[in-house]
């Protein structure tokens, strides 16, 4: 869709708005748009952003409700808006502000999630140090007096494939840079979570100087390292985008050794890549590339390191 938009004359942006908006209409892989990834109270809320790499300007939602174009609220945020970021009930009055309608994000299927999760004792979710024990019960919880640090399991049944996003990066004709994500972030989360998606050089980032990059997996890791940001300078400083994926993967490994997380980066030239950490049920990353060296959208596979 993204690459149609470029070649009937779309802007980059056109391009990444539709593509990710053809997304949540499709609830890609159930990690992103409604009727996904219901919250510990069975509600379904959205997180995305845009990013315009020629004025560095960026448009973000997160923890929409009842307004199922993400992507399109975000834009608005550039548009019409000198703000960056725009969260919760009044990133929907927005929203409604800019003509989007509200509407239900639940659906049968994310209402059967929510049951089946509470049948098997509210597991897994994201809660530590509380009383009950939250790997046994769904609580209400209280906090515990005596508070324990220890390694975060992020390889856990928690995060490999339970919350993905879809991420974006285009690059046009001219070498203009964008970028985006949309995702119904992470099955479970405490109401009111945000993961990486919807925040700038972490979710993704654009820069016409240099290149763009777009991450997907466990957002709460991955956030910490604002891993976009990070590969687009090092493709600043001229480095393959394959390379400088690697690299940036490399870095959280150091620290979260288990964490389930890729990313995407592509130069202004063209030239793209990706990388991923290798985990136990996670050792291969898909992707999809247009350009026009391929006559059609086409998959690519890396392994993870």
């Amino acid at each position: 869709t993204a690459w149609r938009v470029l070649e009937s004359g779309g802007s980059e942006l056109d391009a990444i708005e539709r593509g990710c908006g053809q997304c949540e209409i499709d609830q890609c892989d159930g990690s992103v748009g409604y009727g996904g990834s219901p919250d510990e109270s069975g509600e379904t809320t959205l997180d995305a952003m845009i990013m315009d790499g020629n004025t560095m300007e960026v448009g973000a939602v997160a923890d929409l409700r009842r307004v199922k174009n993400a992507i399109g609220v975000a834009r608005k945020v550039i548009e019409y808006t000198k703000h960056t970021l725009l969260v919760g009930e009044s990133a929907s009055l927005f929203a409604v502000k800019m003509g989007f309608p509200y509407e239900d994000l639940t659906t049968q299927k994310s209402l059967s999630l929510y049951s089946e999760w509470l049948n098997q004792s509210c597991q897994p979710n994201y809660w530590k140090n509380v009383v009950p024990d939250s790997s046994k019960s769904c609580g209400p919880y209280k906090r515990r007096e005596e508070v324990t640090y220890k390694e975060e399991q992020t390889s856990s049944q928690r995060s490999v494939h339970n919350h993905d996003t879809i991420g974006m990066v285009v690059i046009g004709v001219s070498g203009t840079v964008a970028s985006g994500t949309s995702t119904n972030g992470a099955i479970h989360k405490l109401p009111g979570r945000v993961g990486d998606s919807p925040i700038a050089g972490a979710g993704s980032y654009a820069d016409s100087t240099a290149g763009g990059a777009a991450a997907t997996g466990d957002g709460d890791i991955m956030m910490r390292f604002l891993p976009s940001y990070q590969a687009v300078e090092y493709m600043r400083m001229g480095t393959d985008p394959t390379v400088a994926c690697q690299k940036v993967i490399s870095r959280i490994q150091k620290y979260a050794p288990k964490f389930f997380g890729a990313i995407i980066c592509a130069n202004t030239t063209g030239s793209y890549g990706a990388a991923c950490n290798k985990i136990p049920g996670f050792t291969q990353f898909h992707f999809m590339v247009s350009n026009p060296l391929l006559s059609r959208p086409t998959e690519q596979v890396v392994d993870c390191i």
